[in-house]
């Protein structure tokens, strides 16, 4: 599905908003502490690749390859594929962290995408999520249900009422307390694979 978060221009001006806002915070501390060999998925125009620090050795993917032109003037040193969440083209245990930013809101199967990840990730391996969420309040959950299909369509996929934080601990991780930050739907945690 083709809409606003598939045009790098508009997607891009948003996301600077966003990080003027603050979210460029948040990106830092998802990524900022990382080594080893991380997988970022649906890593857009490459607004978080900028974050990684010199001991990690990121590849990251997209499944649009106008966002992926983008991210690649970016983050130039970054290996960029094409692959969706759902398919992930690398072999099970290969990875010690997988990164998600802004993105489990538009994955079609979000039970697969997360078994995908589960399956590269190494034994003791992190998943790392800034996601927004269903609101826990019945008022702002029952709004994100009445926007979410004209908003699904006009932004390209975008489901602003997501439980991804349940649907995570239902696909085998377990979400660590202690790094847990949340404001408003919007939450950034590590979870490790169980």
């Amino acid at each position: 599905m083709r809409g606003l978060e598939h045009i790098p221009l508009l997607y891009d001006a948003g996301m600077s908003l966003g990080d003027a806002l603050g979210l460029s915070r948040w990106r830092r501390a998802l990524v900022g502490d990382l080594h080893g060999q991380v997988l970022e998925i649906g890593c857009g125009t490459g607004r978080t690749l900028t974050y990684y620090p010199d001991g990690a050795d990121p590849v990251a993917l997209d499944p649009d390859p106008a966002l992926l032109a983008r991210a690649a003037r970016r983050a130039p040193h970054v290996p960029l594929l094409v692959a969706a969440a759902e398919a992930l083209p690398f072999p099970g245990g290969r990875f010690d962290a997988v990164v998600t930013s802004l993105v489990f809101c538009s994955v079609d199967d979000v039970p697969g995408g997360l078994a995908e990840i589960h399956r590269v990730l190494k034994d003791g391996g992190r998943l790392r999520m800034l996601e927004h969420v269903r609101a826990t309040s019945p008022f702002w959950a029952r709004l994100q249900d009445g926007i979410q299909p004209a908003w699904t369509r006009l932004s390209g996929g975008c489901r602003p009422n997501r439980a991804t934080e349940e649907a995570v601990e239902a696909a085998g991780f377990r979400i660590d307390p202690g790094a847990h930050k949340v404001r408003g739907v919007l939450r950034c945690f590590s979870a490790s694979k169980q």
